[in-house]
Parts: structure tokens; C-alpha cells; sequence
């Protein structure tokens, strides 16, 4: 790496923890905690990376996905041999059911994100985890015996050097240029018998990285956290 794209990597990061960071945890009225006994199943997890070019079109880097996978599944197996409940995988079948369970699970994070509190809240919520994935959830029911699914949805973008140039000439000539790069990523519990979203964490931030296993440790540890206590 070059002194130039040591001094824009800089500012970028520099950049990138001047933005705010936030997360927020809800549970569902009457869910405090997992019971005795529950077996909670592992979701595939629905995760997309992607680079933002000089002009800031996210392009989706396949490399990064598999990388960020393959990270997510280590560390969730090694959470796995540490957890207070039984947890199972699901098998892999090939199942077109599960990737569309996937999506709807991702259209559901983003009508909670959107409506349950806020400017765009629902009077009908009144601040309430009251959101539901529907009986469809009952073939991951069926498939592992398991009373609850934990999903994640990630999707993950980084600035290209382009990018990082175009913000610093952005600054220099005083142009707004959103610098790119932001982790947006949501964890569900869900309720097998009902479809019923338990408990929902989402977390926003310009920080992160899920393409080297130490980072994507410190992510899955900030999102999951309140799950892992709440047991």
C-alpha cells in the first residue's frame, strides 16, 4: 500500500467512526427468556458483501460472501459448543422453501426497522414486537424438531480506494459524499409453533468487517449479545 492510499484509508476510517453507530434490542410481551430445555435452530445465514465504486453503486463481491460465510458458520459452531440450549443446524436439501423463508424473513426485519418505532411507526404497534413470519416457518419445524429459529440477515458494503479518493476530494471541496461502507444487519428469534418474532436486534453502523474471522467475531458478539444473555 502506497503513502496516498495509507492517507485516504486513514481518513476513510477516520470518517467512518465520526458516524453514528446504533443498536436496538426488543422482545416480544411475555418473552423474557429462553426456557429450559428449548432447541433453538441455526438459520442459514442470508448474508450479501458488496464494494461501493468511485461513484458509489454497491457491487456485489461473491469472494467477500463466501468469506464472511464461512466465517459466520465457524463462529457460530464454536457458540454452539458454549450455549446453555440445545442448538441444531439445518440440513442442507436444497430446500427452495428455506431461501424463500430467508427473504421473507429480510422483508420482515425491514418493515420492523421502518415501522416500529420512529417517524414511520405503526399506532397498531404502539412500540410493540408484534410481527410475525406466518406458518410457512413450520417446515424448519418439521425438519429439526426444534421450538425456535434464530435468522440473520447482513448485508455489508466497503469503499473501494475510488470511493475514499471521491470523499476526500468531496471534503477538500466541500461536497457532501457519504463515504460508503455501513453494516446493516438484523437478528431474529423466532417461534416455530406460531412464526411469532420474539426477540429482534438490529445494528447500523459504518464500522466492521466480515471478511477476516477476528472482525466478524466482534460483529456476531455486538449483534447477539442480548440474545445470549437473555437465555
Amino acid at each position: 500500500m502506497n503513502g496516498l492510499s495509507r492517507a485516504l484509508c486513514g481518513l476513510a476510517i477516520s470518517l467512518a467512526l465520526a458516524l453514528p453507530a446504533f443498536a436496538q434490542g426488543s422482545r416480544a410481551d411475555g418473552f423474557t427468556r429462553l426456557p429450559p430445555g428449548a432447541k433453538v435452530m441455526l438459520m442459514p445465514p442470508d448474508v450479501e458483501l458488496y464494494a461501493i465504486s468511485a461513484g458509489g453503486i454497491p457491487e456485489p463481491r461473491e469472494d467477500w460472501t463466501r468469506a464472511a460465510l464461512q466465517h459466520i458458520k465457524e463462529l457460530y459452531r464454536e457458540r454452539k459448543a458454549k450455549a446453555k440450549v440445545e442448538v441444531v443446524e439445518l440440513p442442507d436439501d436444497g430446500d427452495e422453501t428455506i431461501e424463500e423463508l430467508k427473504r421473507l424473513h429480510g422483508a420482515v426485519t425491514r418493515a420492523i426497522a421502518l415501522h416500529q418505532s420512529g417517524q414511520f411507526a405503526l399506532p397498531s404497534k404502539r412500540g410493540k414486537l408484534d410481527w410475525s413470519l406466518g406458518p410457512d416457518v413450520g417446515v424448519l419445524r418439521q425438519k429439526t424438531a426444534a421450538d425456535y429459529a434464530l435468522f440473520l440477515h447482513i448485508r455489508d458494503s466497503y469503499a473501494t480506494p475510488e470511493r475514499m479518493l471521491a470523499v476526500v476530494v468531496g471534503a477538500l471541496f466541500r461536497t457532501i459524499v457519504m463515504p460508503g461502507g455501513r453494516q446493516e444487519i438484523a437478528a431474529s428469534l423466532v417461534d416455530l409453533k406460531t412464526g411469532q418474532v420474539l426477540w429482534f436486534h438490529r445494528l447500523q453502523r459504518a464500522t466492521g468487517d466480515l471478511r477476516e474471522r477476528e472482525p466478524a467475531r466482534e460483529t456476531l458478539d455486538s449483534l447477539l449479545y442480548d440474545a445470549e444473555t437473555s437465555q
